[in-house]
């Protein structure tokens, strides 16, 4: 567009150049063309921006002539109608009983953010305890957990949410500073790290009371329970070391040291091994787990120590289990764990201060939240390279997760106090417009979880 051209003609910025008297219908080629390529961004915005076009074209003193062409005017319109007709492929068509939610901790305002996936919209603020940390969606009940901190040094507490209609309906006492949860693979026990009283909490949640406490190193940062419900993995972030206890006797079946600032640690789908990181290093500890497949007969026992990057903070699981992701955080990097073999298969600069990563469903993509920028790094885990451009998002993104379609990727935003909301398509079509729309939260966001049902 000639720089002259917004001067003269106000109303026609943003439109094409213009044109005069015309008379020809565009090609039906060139019209098909168009249709099928689909909106660049959503189809009634496409619609509007075609509406001010035939508004400023039937002007009789319009840049574009007066209205001699009503065979254009026709096909603009169509072209308007089959732009608004590719949106509805968007996003999955839904049964009319189908709620799904996005649960986001706000740690500064001691709520949750709830926001309805479905229509991609705030659905309300939710009171819990003080500083809500950490929060997890059952897979067997219509619930979501939230951990509230509690006051620094004080005790804190768990918030159950009931999904079907987004309030709180009751509130766990815990022990000084969880700081993180999750669910027995049934959902009928949650285990709670609380960090300042050095014990694991095991609660009923069909009866929402503490029937259990565990011992553990100092400071548990993490707890994970193995898919065969045979192995508890705590890692102690004081302590240096990991615990592996039996759920069934709550008894620490064994101790692992050496591993520095101990946190983030997941296990393989046929629970065999457990990764845990060294925060405080530059390591990732491996434990190959007792009653295990791959360990028939034997107790836990150490397979290896990995090296990484700097800091690593985070690992994400491919949910086939084949590979791990690493976040380096000092050292801006992913590095990439062949989990069968206990291999690094190698490191690739992702961004400033990686903090989060998460793979999607179909084991393809890899989305990296950079905490010390407004950016969100996609890597294709098949091609082995990051897509560019990246995606912009708000200040400090800390947190990620995919709808259960895994058409949008939520990203929490820490510094900025929003989410964003991402179309997963675009971005693995390299399209410049990712980010579908920004949401706020309460202040200091920093978790998220998502939970979605069908009502009877």
């Amino acid at each position: 567009m000639p720089r002259w051209w917004p001067a003269i003609c106000p109303e026609a910025f943003t439109s094409p150049p213009p044109f005069k008297r015309m008379t020809a219908l565009p090609s039906t080629s060139i019209l098909s063309r168009d249709i099928q390529r689909g909106p660049r961004f959503s189809g009634a915005v496409e619609a509007r921006r075609l509406q001010r076009w035939v508004d400023a074209y039937r002007k009789e003193d319009s840049c574009f002539g007066p209205p001699e062409s009503r065979q254009l005017l026709f096909a603009i319109g169509l072209l308007a109608l089959g732009l608004a007709a590719c949106s509805k492929h968007d996003f999955p068509q839904y049964p009319p009983n189908y709620r799904e939610y996005a649960y986001i901790t706000n740690g500064g305002s001691g709520t949750v953010t709830v926001l309805d996936v479905v229509n991609v919209r705030t659905d309300r603020e939710l009171p819990v305890g003080r500083n809500p940390v950490a929060v997890i969606a059952s897979p067997t009940r219509n619930e979501v957990y939230v951990v509230n901190s509690g006051p620094a040094g004080g005790e804190g507490s768990v918030s159950v949410i009931n999904a079907e209609n987004n309030t709180v309906a009751a509130t766990i006492p815990v022990h000084r500073q969880p700081v993180s949860i999750d669910l027995a693979p049934d959902g009928s026990l949650a285990y709670v790290a609380n960090s300042g009283s050095n014990t694991i909490s095991v609660l009923d949640l069909k009866t929402r009371r503490e029937i259990g406490q565990i011992n553990t190193g100092g400071e548990p940062d993490s707890v994970r329970i193995a898919p065969d419900n045979k192995s508890l993995v705590v890692a102690n972030q004081q302590g240096n070391s990991v615990n592996i206890v039996d759920p069934a006797t709550g008894k620490i079946r064994a101790v692992f040291t050496g591993c520095p600032g101990a946190g983030d640690a997941v296990i393989l789908p046929d629970s065999t091994k457990t990764f845990v990181a060294c925060a405080a290093g530059h390591q990732l500890i491996v434990i190959a787990l007792a009653h295990s497949k791959s360990n028939p007969g034997q107790p836990d026992r150490l397979e290896t120590f990995l090296d990484v990057g700097r800091a690593p903070v985070q690992l994400a699981l491919k949910p086939d289990g084949g590979e791990i992701f690493v976040s380096n955080s000092a050292s801006d990097s992913i590095s990439e764990i062949y989990a069968g073999t206990d291999e690094v298969g190698g490191a690739f600069m992702i961004g400033d201060d990686p903090v989060r990563g998460i793979v999607s469903a179909d084991n393809s993509m890899l989305y990296v939240a950079n905490f010390s920028s407004q950016w969100v790094t996609a890597y294709s885990i098949d091609d082995g390279q990051r897509i560019r451009p990246s995606i912009h998002v708000g200040d400090g993104p800390s947190a990620l997760t995919l709808s259960s379609s895994g058409f949008l990727l939520f990203v929490v935003d820490s510094g900025s106090g929003d989410v964003a909301v991402v179309r997963t398509a675009e971005i693995r079509t390299r399209a410049p417009q990712s980010v579908f729309t920004m949401l706020t939260t309460g202040r200091a966001p920093n978790a998220i979880a998502i939970k979605s049902f069908k009502l009877p």
